[in-house]
């Protein structure tokens, strides 16, 4: 894959919980099916009660780090299990979590984090540190959500129509013709959104129905994709509803949901939209989120 400005690792965070062991599973066969080396991190942090030591007591440390190099060694044996070729490497580190997949995202191809699976408290702890990462990592960012999907369903991807040349969509496109599968480009508006019903983008004459005017910014933002990646099928699907309801519909029969970072229209100054924030912690199967130009 050759997706602009792509990273060189593909990184997961390891916690030793059922999600983690899934997003072990998930990163593995991205990064061997992209060819490129998978990363496996487990940050502990350094909790409180030791902030204003240079470093915590010993016997804290070495029994956090044994427990981390545990979980470390049973996650990459878990991967080899997945590729016995893939080059994985491993690293335990005081900062927590959500730092260290941060500094990691400077240099990552994508993220990887589990979900939480049926607890309400650990799920919401999982959904905050995937928005921390979505606001401030510097790579996309999966969250391994839902059951095992079937490998023919599609991949989806939300089209917004304002950011520049939007870089999930060439994401959703690779992830389409890496799996062989169709990909459900789903652009959804409301007419409660004036900055979209009367945005210059749309309809600058205000001639044409707003049905129409919608198609065209789909099919405009799908063009240079298709010409790059001709051996994709796309379906175009263009909605009146709101995006997340709809996004969500998808995902209970989709493989992959990919959407951007940002709010639509006149809520672009959020630092992540609303509709990512939705997908992060509902969507039925794994959600890929990246980062618009405009952040």
């Amino acid at each position: 894959m050759d997706f602009a400005g792509a990273g060189n690792s593909v990184v997961v965070g390891v916690d030793g919980s059922p999600g983690s062991q899934r997003a072990v599973g998930w990163g593995a066969r991205e990064a061997s099916r992209m060819a490129l080396p998978l990363i496996l991190v487990h940050g502990f942090g350094i909790p409180d009660a030791f902030a204003g030591e240079a470093v915590p007591p010993g016997d804290w440390l070495s029994a956090h780090e044994l427990h981390a190099e545990r979980l470390l060694a049973g996650a990459r044996r878990q991967a080899w299990r997945i590729d016995p070729d893939l080059p994985v490497t491993v690293e335990a580190s005081l900062d927590g979590p959500i730092p260290l997949l941060v500094k990691k995202s400077d240099t990552a191809r994508m993220l990887v984090l589990g979900s939480a699976g049926r607890s309400a408290l650990r799920d919401l702890l999982i959904g905050s540190t995937a928005l921390a990462l979505a606001v401030h990592g510097h790579s996309p960012i999966t969250v391994v959500r839902g059951g095992e999907p079937a490998s023919d369903a599609p991949v989806v991807v939300g089209v917004d129509g304002y950011a520049p040349a939007e870089p999930w969509i060439g994401l959703a496109f690779e992830e389409a013709a890496a799996r062989d599968v169709e990909l459900v480009a789903v652009h959804v508006w409301n007419d409660f959104d004036l900055a979209e019903a009367f945005g210059f983008v749309r309809d600058p004459f205000g001639t044409a129905p707003r049905e129409d005017a919608e198609r065209e910014v789909l099919d405009r933002s799908l063009a240079p994709w298709r010409v790059k990646y001709p051996e994709v099928s796309v379906r175009a699907v263009a909605e009146r509803e709101q995006p997340r309801t709809r996004l969500l519909d998808w995902s209970a029969r989709a493989q992959l949901l990919v959407a951007g970072s940002r709010g639509r229209g006149g809520f672009r100054g959020m630092l992540l939209g609303s509709t990512a924030q939705a997908l992060i912690h509902h969507s039925e199967c794994p959600v890929l989120v990246a980062r618009s130009p405009l952040d």
